[in-house]
């Protein structure tokens, strides 16, 4: 075991810290053990009538059938890059771990999607069946179905993180690289084919069930309702705790890389006890999460349990950075910012908290911009009276103003970590910012159950109206439906900044990496960077313009499949025998429609992601691909704030009318908010979402390349540039192949233009 894990059997690394690493394992098993504890008392609960069940496992092969033939389409491309990563690095030891820890860190992503959504499915028909008789039962189910995933998060990702770094030691940070990809790009994938699937449904059953049939939502005539289930369960359980776990996975991988350079091994074991006093508070604060019968106050016992995790979290850094964060050789560190204790350096803390207070900042920000009472829904809600159009209108000036505020929050919080770092070396900075991503993910367990119970509650509801339960078990539901809507709209919000935060500070260890392969000295590249030099500037306007491609085609990809979901539901309903509520309607074939559309859109999409920056940094250089870099964070979180805020403010104003305000269900204002609901699904649940991985992908790509980027430059490779051509290529007939139709939707057409 010494042997395996060079850490143990260093002598540079006390017996505390071994101790203290050991720790830290023990804890990530305990994460996972505490999934496990929950899960089966979630499975233990009743599950309802037969007609209950029997909806439920429809639900439960409609989303195993769809994960199945989305891995069964990655796993070659998965296979490919894993050998492929062999030849990244030089060292032979290294190579196989980099190769094998991105083979680890997908499948680790692709188990917290695959258990995380196979519980969802199964807790949603118990939450159903807890409603008929108790609202503070039916929240504990709801939320601890989603801490499963959220403690499987935790668990596996500090596992993975630690282990490597036992075994690779000061050299870990080069095969953490591997790992953090592989997370990374099975996130993107997760996210880009969930997020479709689950629109196309949503598009299609709104459109012709709400809008054109006047029906409810979950109407079991509607063709589209399981279809619908199923896409909540691939995009928000699957694809959002994949993209969580990549975030939790980059932001440890930059912590690790930029502490070594920092503050050598108390750099790198600081945030991995960070990490574990994160899953110990999460234990704490998703167990506590209950409500009673008479409160009923679903939001007010999340915000509690969010609240006591981040208290104990913020006394446990403060704890262990007084009594680790020691370094006597560097004598009085002075100032308020040390306490004014000796050899003491307590930056790492307060830039850990500034993260935590970045999270909560997010969740307020997002709970404004998004929950039904808040003066911007209000304000969405109010122009449905005046039509499709002001609808319209006022939900994109509300996700454009979100946006700003949500940058400014980003940038507050780095000058933040600048200012303690204030007048240090660089890369001190830059741990201070990489610490602030740590801390802002410090509280994933929750984030994450927070997530999930979203979609539990929303099909939670669809089984209690197609199984017809009674008035109280419907208005319970509709109660943990509404809370669940905020919950995913503060999350996502928490996604996106973490996002940044992490890309961030993956951009700073590709500072750090030039300097390595150059030479140079982190002081030396910086000033290549700037944006008044031609290229960097020209790299800066293509990075930033990659967002909306990337935007485009997924939003394309959801258009082209609800056009097909729309088309097969209207085309049943012509059935008189379904619409009168005694032939059952043909659900699997809408399940077929989505899974097969997803999955025709899913590659290309994350090829542009792996190929851009290779070309970019091939044709222009390292230093354009950091421009390229700087230029996907900016006008990445931008649009992506921008999209979920205005979606989230679009669905929340519809489900305001819906409860009696301006005329309620079937009135003209009703019919314009779902217009901005449709319109802003794809953007709140497909584009918005996936650029997270997007950008992470693309800023890992780039350290990984960039060995052969610098020396492309000193000794062109004629391989190399044949891989650019071929990327080129390959991106030409992507862009292309977003445009045509699929012989399905052309041959609909065909049919209407006939009918016409």
């Amino acid at each position: 075991m010494a042997d395996l894990f060079t850490i143990m059997s260093d002598p540079s690394f006390t017996i505390w810290e071994r101790a203290a690493l050991s720790a830290v394992l023990v804890v990530a098993v305990l994460g996972l053990a505490y999934a496990g504890f929950l899960a089966g008392e979630v499975l233990r609960k009743d599950q309802g009538t037969e007609d209950m069940r029997r909806i439920s496992r429809a639900i439960r092969l409609g989303a195993n059938a769809y994960l199945s033939r989305q891995f069964r389409a990655i796993a070659l491309l998965i296979l490919l890059i894993t050998g492929l990563l062999y030849f990244t690095a030089g060292a032979q030891h290294i190579a196989i771990g980099r190769a094998c820890a991105f083979l680890m860190g997908s499948l680790f992503s692709a188990t917290v999607g695959l258990i995380g959504m196979n519980m969802a499915v199964q807790g949603n028909v118990r939450v159903a069946a807890a409603s008929r008789t108790s609202f503070a039962e039916a929240l504990k189910i709801a939320y601890r179905t989603g801490t499963i995933t959220g403690m499987l998060t935790d668990g596996l990702g500090l596992l993975g993180g630690t282990l490597i770094f036992l075994v690779y030691g000061e050299q870990a940070y080069e095969v953490l690289l591997g790992f953090g990809f592989g997370g990374t790009l099975l996130a993107l994938f997760m996210r880009v084919g969930g997020g479709i699937y689950t629109k196309a449904a949503d598009v299609g059953a709104d459109l012709v069930g709400k809008l054109e049939q006047n029906i409810p939502e979950d109407d079991p005539r509607n063709a589209a309702t399981i279809a619908d289930n199923v896409g909540d369960n691939v995009g928000d359980c699957a694809g959002m705790a994949a993209d969580i776990f990549e975030s939790y996975e980059v932001t440890i991988v930059a912590a690790m890389i930029l502490g070594w350079a920092s503050f050598g091994h108390k750099g790198v074991i600081f945030p991995l006890l960070v990490r574990a006093i994160g899953v110990l508070s999460s234990i704490v604060g998703t167990y506590l999460v209950r409500t009673s019968e008479e409160a009923r106050a679903a939001m007010k016992a999340i915000h509690l349990g969010y609240a006591v995790s981040a208290l104990v979290s913020v006394v446990g850094f403060c704890l262990v950075g007084f009594y680790y964060l020691r370094f006597p050789e560097a004598g009085p560190l002075a100032g308020w910012i040390n306490l004014g204790v000796e050899g003491l350096d307590m930056r790492p803390v307060w830039t850990t908290l500034i993260g935590i207070a970045l999270a909560v900042s997010i969740n307020f920000l997002t709970d404004y911009f998004t929950a039904p009472e808040k003066p911007p829904v209000q304000f969405v809600a109010r122009a449905t009276q005046t039509g499709h159009a002001t609808t319209i209108i006022n939900g994109l000036a509300v996700g454009l103003e979100s946006s700003v505020w949500a940058v400014l929050l980003i940038a507050l919080a780095i000058f933040g970590s600048w200012l303690i770092y204030q007048g240090t070396n660089p890369t001190y900075i830059a741990y201070g910012v990489a610490m602030c991503g740590i801390g802002m993910l410090t509280l994933t367990g929750n984030n994450i159950s927070m997530d999930v119970f979203g979609p539990v509650a929303d099909n939670a509801n669809g089984i209690g109206e197609m199984a017809h339960l009674d008035q109280k078990a419907r208005q319970t539901l509709a109660d943990l439906d509404a809370c669940g809507n905020t919950t995913k709209a503060i999350t996502k919000g928490i996604a996106i900044g973490s996002a940044v935060i992490a890309a961030v500070s993956l951009f700073n260890a590709y500072i750090t990496d030039i300097a390595k392969f150059t030479g140079k000295t982190y002081e030396d590249i910086v000033p290549l960077l700037s944006i008044s030099e031609p290229l960097v500037f020209i790299g800066f306007l293509i990075g930033g313009a990659i967002p909306f491609l990337f935007s485009s085609l997924t939003i394309r990809a959801v258009g082209r499949a609800a056009f097909l979901i729309v088309q097969e539901v209207r085309a049943q309903f012509k059935d008189r025998a379904i619409w009168e509520g005694t032939k059952t309607p043909d659900y699997a074939r809408v399940v077929s429609i989505c899974t097969a559309e997803a999955q025709r859109e899913l590659i290309g999409p994350g090829l542009l992601a792996v190929l851009a920056p290779i070309i970019v940094g091939v044709l222009l250089h390292k230093e354009a691909l950091g421009g390229f870099l700087a230029g996907i964070i900016l006008a990445g979180q931008l649009v992506a704030v921008f999209m979920a805020n205005a979606g989230g403010a679009w669905d929340n104003a519809k489900k305001f009318i819906e409860d009696g305000h301006y005329g309620g269900k079937g009135s003209e204002a009703h019919k314009a908010s779902i217009t901005g609901d449709t319109v802003g699904d794809p953007l709140k649940d497909t584009a918005g979402p996936a650029l997270n991985p997007l950008i992470k992908v693309m800023n890992l790509v780039a350290l990984l390349a960039l060995p052969f980027i610098v020396r492309n430059e000193r000794q062109p490779s004629l391989l190399l540039w044949l891989v650019v051509l071929v990327g080129l290529v390959v991106l030409g007939i992507i862009i292309y192949k977003s445009k045509q139709e699929s012989p399905e939707v052309l041959k609909w057409q065909a049919e209407i233009d006939k009918a016409n």
